[in-house]
């Protein structure tokens, strides 16, 4: 409300003008393992695992893709192992669903082509030095991390709601009994949630689900399905978990569910696949700010891939330490230069300390080692925990061990004590 006030000698008048609050919708996007696009981003980080797994001072580049019945896998590695291109490519393909010819794109069936050389001596002089701590960086180049309290994940609510969509899609087509049987591998799914001026979430506003079915499937079906199985099932996951986003999803949305009424061709066979083309989905879903760089297929000696974890790591543990309600933090590299150029530092005005961003971004080049060889020990990046980050997204993923190796360190809360000290 803002007014003003009028005075003379007869009369002494206050006018008002009300105005109200206005929300605004934000948007973000998912694909499914089976979209062509995550097919060759698994596969490339299937390759790298695979090299990592014998020899862990591998440098791999490798792009995968992905077309009716071929892959083409091609790039750059240095490696004393040996991998078997054809045999790791199939394996994936097969884990993701396409075991049937039917669907134009088969484990077993398609061809694979193999164009790997061996990374340029040029590079690898940068990359390589006497000792761990003077590797510099593996190219140029800018990384962003971001974080944001509204989620539990420290992830915008809609990004982790578009993958828990499609995460839950995935699980009922891999049920023996799925009461969703026409489920083929390729989906999308977008989120649009209502948020106040105040930039709070305050329901979801629209759901699309778009999913590959059988030929013979009934399309009325597949919406009802969704409908009345699928969004039931991530509302009780959600709910299960104690998340919080769960009291976003009510009856009100707007559904849309295979907005065409048809889905049947997808996959490779319905949409080439290229390695690194979606950065958005693979990181915040449209918020913060992207460098550009794919992560996928890249050992952790590319910055693109290891600085962007650690940014992550850092904005997260920043905002989960209450130094701020939004972070989005950046650093710039060059080839063959072990420290960054720059720290750029932005809390969207959400700052909480008395300090401005870009004395924060003083601090945070003091508190942390930001050379790629101190990254790459912090997270344990020459382990083969890459293919796992490879559909779904890179963050808001819970940190787990398996086989004495931890996978998704960089989403870790183990510097917020040391935060919070520290401001």
């Amino acid at each position: 409300m803002f007014g003003f006030l009028y005075h003379n000698q007869r009369a002494t008048v206050i006018f008002s003008i009300f105005v109200a609050t206005m929300s605004y919708l934000f948007t973000s996007e998912s694909v499914s393992e089976g979209h062509p696009d995550k097919v060759s981003d698994q596969i490339s980080d299937a390759i790298l695992d695979e090299f990592l797994r014998h020899d862990s001072r591998s440098k791999v580049a490798v792009e995968t893709l992905c077309t009716t019945g071929l892959v083409v896998v091609a790039g750059e590695v240095r490696s004393e192992a040996y991998v078997d291109i054809q045999d790791v490519t199939r394996r994936v393909i097969e884990r993701i669903g396409y075991t049937r010819p039917e669907l134009g794109f088969e484990a077993s069936s398609c061809g694979v082509l193999s164009a790997i050389h061996e990374q340029s001596p040029d590079i690898n002089q940068g990359v390589v030095r006497a000792t761990d701590d003077e590797q510099g960086a593996g190219d140029q180049g800018i990384m962003f991390g971001y974080a944001i309290d509204e989620s539990r994940e420290y992830m915008p609510a809609t990004a982790i709601l578009s993958h828990v969509i499609l995460k839950e899609l995935a699980a009922i087509r891999r049920e023996t009994s799925s009461p969703m049987p026409y489920l083929r591998p390729d989906a999308k799914s977008q989120v649009t949630i209502e948020y106040s001026d105040e930039r709070k979430p305050l329901r979801v506003h629209t759901i699309v689900v778009s999913t590959q079915h059988d030929e013979d499937a009934d399309v009325a079906r597949i919406k009802k399905d969704v409908q009345s199985i699928l969004l039931p099932r991530v509302k009780e996951r959600l709910e299960k978990a104690g998340d919080k986003l769960s009291e976003l999803l009510d009856d009100k949305h707007i559904l849309h569910v295979n907005p065409t009424g048809k889905f049947v061709i997808g996959g490779p066979a319905g949409d080439t696949g290229l390695t690194g083309r979606k950065l958005i989905v693979d990181t915040y879903g449209g918020r913060g700010a992207h460098g550009g760089g794919s992560f996928s297929g890249k050992d952790s000696s590319k910055v693109d891939r290891s600085a962007a974890y650690m940014a992550r790591w850092i904005a997260k543990n920043m905002v989960a330490a209450g130094v701020a309600g939004e972070m989005l933090v950046q650093f710039s590299y060059a080839i063959g230069i072990a420290q960054p150029l720059s720290v750029y530092v932005d809390t969207y005005g959400t700052n909480h300390t008395e300090l401005t961003d870009g004395q924060i971004a003083r601090k945070i080049e003091q508190m942390f080692d930001l050379r790629p060889a101190a990254i790459v020990r912090r997270f344990g990046l020459t382990n083969p925990i890459f293919e796992a980050t490879a559909s779904y997204g890179h963050f808001g993923n819970r940190p787990y061990t398996q086989d004495g190796i931890e996978f998704f360190g960089w989403e870790k809360l183990d510097a917020v004590e040391t935060i919070k000290k520290e401001f």
